[in-house]
């Protein structure tokens, strides 16, 4: 006889740091229906941006958002601003905030990847990924000066100079980095006992990728060519070696092995833009206020992130919106849940790599 009764994770689980509750309804073991709330954090951001703060002052803030892809959420909006000045950057500029934009990606994928093995309890695995992010933040911090808000990014170019021995240091450790993620790939593929948690578990397919409105690798995972990379002509993606990265089965094992392959591909595409930085200025001068609107489109570590801005002229903004990759997705990974085992409900929750924060904002 079926047995139906309700199990909540969130706001405060072992298996869920972030301020969402996600009601399960069970049937035994099964997972039948699944209710959210993602109303627990409301921080004014977007308020607080055309009420206390001027445009040029913006950027820091918007880096607060999230603080593992602070440099995404403070480039969207600085590549908005920049076209209501109608300024233009150099190819400099762009190259360094392609560099950064990627190494965001790189620890924020392993992050996930290390979250994910641990709700599987493979502690061993938790602590070896963990390990491996520690030279990516190393990096970071040689670049910008900082190691979780980097505060590098800001209108007309970037507020630091990388030197001949930052490039040096970055493109041997992410050589080295590099080797240990093809033993990473390697692990997730054939350890028999995680891959069982993993294959066939929490599975989106292609079609509902689509209908569901998926984001990032959750997307990318089921087949789907999402990715907005593919579309960016204020960066250089074209110039340094991006290759869209796409699973088949949409399942917990396939979300992994997506986000493996975009580190790999990152890393290349941070090597070939620290062996061919082009020569210019960091900053070019911008002059005016914002006026009219904008929007920007970038490809943040969980998926496309979207800023809206207005400005009438003045040094306050009439209107910031930011919508988020875990708004968009939280359809999908509502739909994922269902049909699924309780059991593997912390694994699927980690492989998402939600961020409650970003969308609370």
């Amino acid at each position: 006889m079926k047995q139906k009764i309700t199990i909540p994770i969130g706001s405060q689980h072992i298996s869920l740091l972030e301020p969402v509750r996600f009601n399960f309804t069970c049937e035994n073991e099964k997972i039948v229906d699944v209710d959210y709330n993602v109303g627990f954090v409301h921080r004014g951001i977007e308020k607080a941006c055309t009420e206390k703060f001027e445009f040029k002052q913006i950027g820091y803030v918007v880096a607060r958002v999230c603080g593992l892809c602070a440099i995404t959420h403070t480039m969207a909006y600085t590549i908005g601003v920049e076209k209501l000045l109608n300024a233009e950057v150099n190819k400099k500029i762009k190259y360094l905030r392609t560099l950064m934009l990627e190494l965001d990606r790189i620890h924020s994928h392993l992050l996930c990847l290390s979250h994910t093995s641990e709700n599987i309890g493979f502690e061993g695995m938790f602590m070896k990924i963990m390990n491996l992010r520690e030279p990516v933040m190393d990096i970071q911090e040689a670049i910008s000066g900082n190691r979780v808000q980097f505060d590098y990014v800001c209108i007309g170019g970037v507020n630091k100079e990388i030197e001949s021995e930052t490039v040096n240091f970055a493109i041997q450790t992410l050589i080295e980095l590099n080797k240990k993620i093809d033993d990473l790939i390697d692990k997730f593929s054939n350890n028999w006992s995680s891959s069982m948690r993993y294959k066939n578990i929490g599975a989106l397919n292609f079609d509902d990728a689509y209908r569901l409105n998926a984001l990032g690798p959750l997307a990318r995972a089921a087949g789907a060519k999402i990715d907005a990379r593919c579309e960016i002509d204020s960066l250089v993606y074209e110039e340094v070696g991006f290759e869209i990265i796409l699973g088949s089965n949409g399942d917990i094992f396939d979300r992994n092995i997506v986000r493996l392959k975009e580190i790999k591909n990152s890393i290349k595409m941070c090597v070939n833009i620290l062996e061919g930085i082009p020569q210019g200025e960091i900053v070019v001068k911008t002059k005016g206020k914002p006026n009219g609107e904008s929007f920007t489109r970038l490809e943040a570590p969980r998926g496309e992130i979207f800023y809206y801005l207005n400005g009438n002229g003045k040094n306050f903004l009439q209107r910031l919106r930011i919508k988020t990759p875990t708004f968009s997705t939280i359809p999908a990974m509502v739909e994922i849940f269902k049909g699924q085992n309780y059991a593997d409900a912390p694994a699927i929750l980690a492989s998402f790599d939600p961020c409650m924060s970003c969308t609370a904002k």
